[in-house]
């Protein structure tokens, strides 16, 4: 890899690229040249960056000819289609769809947690869901003292995870909401203003789990190298544009205290303890918003587990960012020649 690789953004206009570029600008990253790739439609479209503007390419089975890094967020098709050919064309892919994830032959990263993976790619890494990262960086920490043995999670989705699109729906259902006009949903599939419901993955009739419940269970054990982890998700969009909550009730393997998990807690990279009873100020999607570190408060033992070795407690983290684009650009980052000689 080069110190001044040639980065290309795959999905540039849309939410998550925008972040890449955000993120790729405030974290310095040493780039000989940004490309900016998207459909025909976006093709021409400018896009600022270091205080300059990008013109927008369309994407085509030629545009990773040079390319030493290839960051994709336009959705598993297209990675499906394109990611193979940027790593042909000798790029490093840094995939945030689904399209890779369960591959054993894909490192599934997340730097706080399996940084060492990066180096085993075959020209593609995988970027976790949104809902998993968030859930995990805190909790691999705690995992590493004492393992967890089960987790029961419900995620409070932002319409970020669903894209621009639904972002802007949300903005537009409110506003006719308090105006008293109607207002037909598009994006999602069903009335968003003052709503929530479960996540719109398909449900799987036999499990009854839909796709991004079962990611949480499935990525959380690849990236923990731990396939018995026992683990059951309520995935759950909530009216609020970024970052997602979770709330988490993790069984351990032997007695865990609440003030032993906030201790590891407070010391854990890309955690921060949001945790204040007397003021009853907790991790919140509008504090999360537009920062790195994943939010955690509500730790609390959980008085249901007698045995003492249950934890209950709230994250809080920007989908957008730590759920996405950060995560994919420091996945990059420990693919550049100084990350190694660190």
């Amino acid at each position: 890899m080069n110190a001044e690789p040639v980065v290309a953004v795959v999905g540039a206009t849309g939410a998550v690229g925008v972040e890449f570029l955000s993120c790729l600008e405030q974290r310095e990253f040493p780039l000989k040249r940004l490309r900016l790739l998207a459909s025909a439609r976006s093709a021409g479209k400018t896009m600022p960056f270091r205080g300059r503007n990008i013109t927008v390419e369309e994407l085509t089975p030629e545009s990773f000819q040079g390319v030493d890094i290839a960051l994709f967020s336009a959705g598993g098709p297209i990675s499906r289609r394109f990611g193979p050919l940027a790593a042909a064309a000798g790029a490093v892919v840094v995939d945030n769809s689904s399209a890779f994830r369960m591959d054993p032959s894909v490192p599934l990263v997340v730097p706080e947690i399996n940084p060492e993976k990066a180096a085993e790619h075959k020209g593609i890494i995988a970027n976790p869901n949104c809902s998993t990262i968030i859930a995990i960086v805190p909790l691999w920490p705690l995992h590493k003292v004492n393992r967890i043995r089960r987790l029961v999670a419900a995620t409070y989705q932002a319409a970020s995870g669903a894209g621009a699109a639904a972002m802007e729906e949300l903005r537009e259902s409110t506003r006719a909401a308090l105006e008293g006009k109607p207002y037909a949903h598009k994006v999602l599939p069903h009335p968003y203003a003052f709503n929530l419901f479960s996540h719109n993955a398909a449900v799987d009739p036999v499990t009854g789990y839909n796709e991004e419940e079962m990611k949480m269970v499935k990525e959380t054990r690849k990236i923990f190298g731990d396939p018995d982890i026992l683990i059951s998700a309520t995935c759950v969009r909530v009216p609020v544009l970024r970052a997602h909550c979770e709330a988490l009730n993790i069984e351990f393997t032997q007695p865990m205290s609440a003030s032993r998990v906030t201790e590891i807690l407070s010391r854990a990279p890309g955690v921060k303890v949001v945790d204040d009873p007397e003021k009853n100020y907790f991790p919140m999607p509008r504090d999360a918003s537009g920062q790195g570190d994943v939010l955690v408060g509500r730790i609390r033992q959980d008085i249901s587990d007698p045995s003492g070795r249950s934890v209950t407690l709230f994250v809080a983290g920007d989908q957008l960012l730590k759920g996405a684009a950060l995560n994919a650009v420091q996945i990059a980052e420990l693919l550049l020649p100084r990350a190694a000689a660190c």
